[in-house]
């Protein structure tokens, strides 16, 4: 059997203010067309969903807060601003020095750290994943899915996930398609030029429609296409897959040209997220000070604000406590509107191990920000190492529904409810989490742990016989495929 699947990795999109007469709109196909058919809205969330926990099994999946709130807040006014805004779309970051992303079923689009560091402006970045949110909303995904849809579940998810790996690491991927398909079927990619050009339109689209600048989609074409006589063999591979034309880039040009002129500042979350990733993914911390004290009294006051941050990012990650705290403090008290200021004030009281402290500075940082979810989490963690796990419990509870679905919440769940000595929730809640982190056979260790647990009642029984039973299943149906 030959089995051709797509998924559409790394092109760009870009935005900006629009008067939509100037521009040619874009109309995209009804979701209830036949392009539409091939798999229902249950069948593609769930198919995403086991993507996205494939991903977690072999790709590190970005796990800080603050970034992943990030990337979700930018994602969001993308989407809000396609033709498409009531999909549910799901973004990440994954830690990756390739240039790359990609999106996958279900709307799950990643962004490597890679691609994010070599922006140079938000829009770039924004244009990038607009990009992405084209592939779904044109459904050039879900037109070569017709052959995926006959086969299980976790073989579907599995072989998908096989695609990004073998972007990723051509010898995990070849791999791991081969553990899907016992060798008997041909594996193949096909990214069509029609479909990268309709993402680019329409990724433009979106992007002048939320207020991006449309000219960045150009101007990162060509510095890529430009970037390549330096790559030699290692060239990224989205310029493999996705080579960037003359054509391509004057097309992109012409279409941007269209759009008025006016600048497009980086917003303060870009350059801190953007700051935070580059001290968390540096290989040698010396190296990624030096970035950071060459740009300290450059620029305008709050871009040596994000060096300052840099610097003491790098500080903190190597234990120098004092110095962090003192540039925190200070950089807090001179811009008290941004919580990633406060809040790395108070993960340097909790990394040095003044818990009492911490708590105190998350509780008033939750104060002063009460939507800023990446600082619940954080609160909560503190909570747990304060011996609060009554309280920590009450505050997971107020997190949103797309968040109760990530590894992060179950792991906290379980670290709750085990402090509170109940040990069979704890196993529980451990059981979701290694099985959205793609370890099924663990998760089933979890829950035949939990149902060890004494004074088991009717609900707790019935659950545990559920999971168990849809555990075991979901890894008959994996074993079957290998």
């Amino acid at each position: 059997m030959k089995i051709t699947c797509f998924i559409l990795a790394f092109l760009l999109g870009f935005s900006s203010t629009v008067t939509a007469m100037d521009i040619d709109k874009i109309e995209l196909p009804d979701m209830g067309d036949s392009s539409g058919t091939l798999i229902s809205p249950k069948q593609e969330q769930e198919l995403g969903e086991a993507f996205f926990r494939n991903l977690h099994a072999q790709i590190k999946i970005n796990e800080d807060p603050e970034i992943q709130q990030y990337i979700e807040t930018i994602g969001h006014q993308l989407v809000v601003n396609s033709d498409a805004p009531g999909y549910p779309f799901h973004f990440f970051v994954v830690i990756d020095k390739e240039i790359n992303a990609f999106a996958g079923p279900g709307g799950y689009i990643g962004v490597n750290s890679g691609l994010f560091l070599l922006t140079e402006a938000e829009s770039e970045l924004a244009s990038v994943m607009a990009h992405e949110v084209a592939h779904v909303t044109q459904r050039h995904l879900y037109r070569a899915f017709e052959a995926a849809s006959k086969l299980s579940l976790p073989t579907a998810a599995a072989m998908l996930a096989a695609i990004l790996l073998g972007t990723q690491s051509p010898e995990l991927g070849q791999a791991a398609i081969m553990a899907v398909q016992a060798g008997s079927a041909q594996f193949q990619i096909d990214f069509t030029r029609d479909n990268e050009m309709e993402a680019d339109r329409v990724g433009m689209q979106t992007l002048a429609n939320a207020d991006y600048d449309p000219r960045s989609m150009p101007v990162f074409f060509e510095r890529l296409q430009q970037s390549t006589r330096y790559y030699g063999q290692g060239i990224p591979e989205f310029l493999r897959t996705h080579p960037v034309s003359a054509s391509r880039i004057a097309d992109t040009r012409g279409r941007a040209d269209k759009y008025p002129y006016k600048q497009y500042p980086d917003s303060k979350g870009y350059q801190l997220a953007k700051a935070k990733l580059r001290v968390l993914t540096g290989k040698d911390d010396s190296d990624t000070l030096q970035y950071f004290q060459v740009r300290e009294h450059q620029g305008t006051d709050f871009q040596r604000a994000v060096a300052s941050y840099g610097i003491a990012l790098v500080k903190l990650k190597t234990q120098q406590f004092d110095a962090a705290e003192k540039t925190f403090r200070q950089l807090a008290e001179r811009y008290p509107n941004q919580p990633q200021f406060a809040t790395a004030l108070a993960r340097t009281a909790l990394d040095s191990r003044q818990f009492d402290k911490a708590l105190s500075l998350f509780k008033q940082a939750l104060y002063n920000f009460p939507n800023d979810t990446a600082i619940k989490i954080e609160l909560i963690e503190t909570l747990l190492k304060t011996g609060h796990a009554d309280q920590a419990l009450q505050t997971l509870k107020t997190l949103d529904s797309g968040l109760q679905k990530r590894p992060i919440y179950y792991e906290l769940m379980a670290q709750s409810e085990a402090a509170l000595d109940q040990e069979v929730e704890s196993h529980r809640y451990m059981a979701e989490y290694y099985y959205a982190k793609g370890q099924t056979e663990a998760a089933i260790m979890q829950i035949k742990l939990a149902k060890q647990g004494n004074k088991l009642n009717f609900y707790q029984q019935a659950i545990l016989n559920e999971r168990m039973e849809f555990f075991l299943n979901e890894e008959r149906q994996r074993k079957r495929n290998q």
